[in-house]
């Protein structure tokens, strides 16, 4: 399967009743009384679609029960037949009841996923049902120069699934590299829950800042209403575009453990798990608050056994898969960060240098292009000439972007044209040139 393909190995399937969803009866009661002691009056439909869970067959029936114990009761009907309109409010014997599983749990949202459940559901949305070809590569990095040498590596690095170490001098796009990898897959989509459910805890999973959501297809799709009427999947999932989450010099040993909430008491995935099926970018490696040993240490076994294991406040270890092309990019020496032993261990090194000067010239053509600078091989020999060759600095791949950039500033001042005239050069250069 090519990585513009769609991943259709796994759609999570309907679920009818209550056996369906893996958790118990009164673990669901509790968590529709925490939603109606957090929101209100809420009609039945309400009260599935924020548990979401079908309201016929199951959360209808959670209702009737919590009913019959008087720990809610119907107020009122908004229109309309049947029970999912009715209004309910919880009662003093229904607070009662959900202060004391708020005091277990303040989770009060999506209905989660047993672990097993998703595990299973990761294998079969595995990574390595893609593949990355010359063709696809073309078009996926079109838009950046790079040798021959170095687009030729990077394709079987896609491909293996595994580790991928971008290293050289700042400025020459092994960031926009790792970002063009991500578009690669992209497109894809596979399902996650929205959180898991280990033990009696809960773990969110699903996170809006690094998830991007992915329409449904045709044959799965819930549509409005959905959770009053379909049964064409299971709506504890959502179908997402294979992530992309990049992390810098904030990432902590702490950051890749299950992160509990002393206060709400519930689990966050860490940032690996949340990148699985995908691509975790570990940006400026070796500027992280952790030495890169130890960072490189958590993820010996992961990286090679393709299995992670998290561990629960209580002491108790979890095992989930580790399906993520990690890649790391740093602009420090590796001799300086770890050593031979440690390198070994990741798969693909790739230097990222200085462009040649025609892959500049080419960077800086399309850049002004883009840009709306009006071009000149005769400004641009007159900025190497003047800034880099006389002045022994080196090119980077970066310095055209920042450049036009200075220029359409300088212009837009004075209310000229945007041009590669000497004047413009030397004082865009002036402004952006700092000698260190």
């Amino acid at each position: 399967m090519s990585v513009a393909g769609t991943q259709r190995g796994f759609v999570p399937p309907p679920i009818t009743r209550l056996e369906d969803t893996g958790l118990s009866a009164l673990w669901l009661q509790d968590l529709a009384l925490k939603i109606l002691y957090f929101q209100g009056y809420l009609t039945g439909y309400d009260v599935a679609e924020a548990m979401a869970l079908p309201f016929t067959g199951l959360v209808d029936q959670l209702l009737e029960a919590l009913k019959r114990e008087k720990m809610v009761e119907v107020r009122s009907s908004r229109g309309g037949l049947g029970a999912g309109v009715y209004e309910y409010a919880i009662t003093e014997a229904g607070l009662r009841r959900a202060r004391e599983a708020l005091a277990r749990s303040q989770y009060a949202g999506p209905a989660p996923v047993p672990l097993h459940v998703y595990n299973e559901a990761m294998r079969k949305q595995s990574r390595s049902r893609t593949l990355v070809t010359p063709r696809v590569m073309r078009k996926a990095l079109s838009s950046l120069v790079l040798s021959e040498k170095t687009f030729h590596r990077i394709g079987p690095a896609v491909n293996s699934g595994t580790s991928i170490f971008l290293y050289g001098p700042p400025g020459n796009g092994k960031t926009t590299i790792a970002r063009a990898i991500g578009n690669m897959v992209l497109s894809e989509a596979i399902y996650i829950p929205y959180a898991l459910y280990v033990d009696g805890q809960v773990v969110t999973l699903y996170d809006s800042v690094n998830h991007k959501r992915a329409p449904e297809d045709d044959t799965t799709s819930r549509g409005t209403g959905s959770l009053r009427a379909s049964k064409r999947r299971d709506p504890r999932w959502v179908r997402i575009h294979r992530p992309f989450i990049m992390v810098g010099g904030e990432l902590t040993l702490a950051n890749l453990d299950l992160i509990f909430d002393d206060v709400n008491k519930f689990y966050q995935a860490p940032v690996q798990v949340k990148a699985n099926g995908g691509i975790l970018l570990v940006d400026d490696f070796g500027r992280q608050q952790v030495r890169p040993r130890d960072l490189l240490n958590r993820w010996i076994v992961p990286l090679e056994n393709r299995i992670d294991y998290l561990t629960l406040h209580t002491g108790r270890k979890i095992e989930v898969p580790f399906d993520v092309l990690v890649v790391f990019s740093t602009n420090l020496p590796p001799k300086d960060l770890v050593d031979e032993a440690f390198l070994r261990r990741l798969r693909h090194k790739i230097y990222i240098g200085d462009p040649s000067y025609s892959d500049y010239r080419e960077i800086f053509r399309r850049v002004a292009q883009a840009k709306g600078v009006v071009y000149s091989d005769q400004g641009l020999a007159y900025l190497l000439q003047e800034w880099y060759i006389k002045r022994g600095r080196k090119l980077r791949a970066s310095h055209p972007r920042d450049i036009c950039d200075q220029i359409v500033d300088i212009a837009r001042y004075r209310g000229i044209e945007p041009t590669m005239s000497r004047e413009l050069i030397d004082q865009a250069a002036e402004a952006y040139f700092v000698d260190l």
